[in-house]
């Protein structure tokens, strides 16, 4: 863990050079010129992913340095702190149509949004814990539609273009590649596999931010001619993350009839290692992904459904508030022990010895 170089330089500091001495006598020059020789091979050695022994280094994924390019900015599902791709996408969108409306005088219609008051209060069933599946499946198809109409460029790879591996048995037209296909037709697509392979709405999240990371460390784009064999890697790799009893590449063949498992395991495996087998979603980033589709979906007015507040979810509300304050109560008792006892060795006050 510490510095090679450091550890092998000072001989006092290496314990095959101090077993070397025997406890003999300070080295000499020659000695410790000898010392600095074995501590630059041992550094070449490392750097050449080989240990001196000349077996293979094997580098931790948590000690694995991203390159100069993927800056901490343009990570957004690696780092909490980055801004995802897909709401920075949406909001040229978003402010053009702002825009339009209060030029042209558009009335925004009849509100549809309802709002708590003193009697009522209105909430939705989508938490971070637990999302509304249809709300949050409509949210990530939407970022998925924004992230195809205001792409960068057509950056693209041979395993997801759908003219080399179709999904169905039909002719893909030529000009497949010029069409950008619409919120409706992604949701369908993206609806039929989360309702016959039963995943959940975490899932969908998940698939969310493998599928920003692949455009990022890739340094590709999703276009209407990969879009739907990309969106399907995601999801794939997501379920298996994810869920406990994941679905078997075969199973996606049933689903979609056409495609083999040869083909699904491949790119699989393409996108695995395009990832760099970088699988972790933190708690963090999830988060992030979650309130930023919230947020996508307020820009968009697609309104989570609200309900009154009942009595019963009132009492339910409560019973988890209360679980949740208790357990926080006994962590904040057990670090409150631990410090105070601490604390009092600085107190304790020792009585005079009696000498008989």
């Amino acid at each position: 863990m510490g510095n090679t170089v450091t550890c092998c330089v000072s001989p006092d500091a290496s314990p095959k050079l101090s077993r070397a001495r025997g406890g003999g006598a300070a080295p000499g020059p020659e000695r410790r010129a000898d010392a600095y020789q074995v501590a630059a091979a041992a550094a070449e050695a490392e750097a050449g992913d080989s240990d001196p022994g000349g077996g293979p280094h094997l580098q931790h994924i948590s000690d694995r340095e991203f390159p100069d390019d993927l800056a901490l900015e343009s990570n957004p599902s690696d780092h909490p702190r980055a801004s995802t791709i897909f709401l920075s996408k949406s909001q040229t969108d978003v402010r053009e149509k702002r825009k339009s409306n209060h030029i042209n005088h558009v009335s925004p219609g009849q509100l549809t949004k309802k709002y708590s008051s003193c009697s009522t209060i209105f909430i939705d069933d989508s938490t971070v814990s637990q999302p509304n599946l249809r709300s949050t499946i409509k949210c990530v198809t939407l970022a998925i539609y924004y992230h195809i109409k205001n792409r960068d460029s057509v950056r693209s790879l041979d395993i997801f273009d759908e003219k080399s591996h179709p999904l169905t048995r039909e002719e893909v037209p030529d000009d497949y590649s010029k069409h950008d296909p619409d919120h409706k037709h992604i949701y369908r697509f993206v609806r039929t596999l989360f309702s016959a392979a039963q995943l959940t709405a975490e899932c969908a999240i998940v698939t969310l931010v493998y599928l920003e990371r692949l455009l990022t460390y890739a340094e590709i784009d999703i276009c209407p001619s990969n879009w739907k064999r990309i969106v399907l890697g995601a999801i794939l790799l997501a379920s298996k993350v994810w869920d406990d009893q994941a679905v078997w590449n075969v199973d996606y063949c049933q689903i979609l009839k056409d495609i083999t498992v040869e083909d699904m395991n491949e790119m699989e495996r393409h996108f695995l290692e395009l990832l760099q087998f970088n699988i972790n979603v933190p708690a963090s980033v999830y988060a992030k992904y979650y309130f930023d589709l919230r947020s996508l979906a307020d820009d968009n007015n697609l309104n989570f459904l609200l309900e009154p507040l009942s009595k019963e979810r009132a009492q339910k509300l409560e019973a988890i508030s209360r679980l949740c304050e208790d357990k926080y109560k006994d962590l904040s008792k057990a670090a409150m022990r631990r410090s105070f006892s601490a604390d009092n060795l600085v107190g304790i006050r020792r009585s005079n010895a009696i000498l008989s």
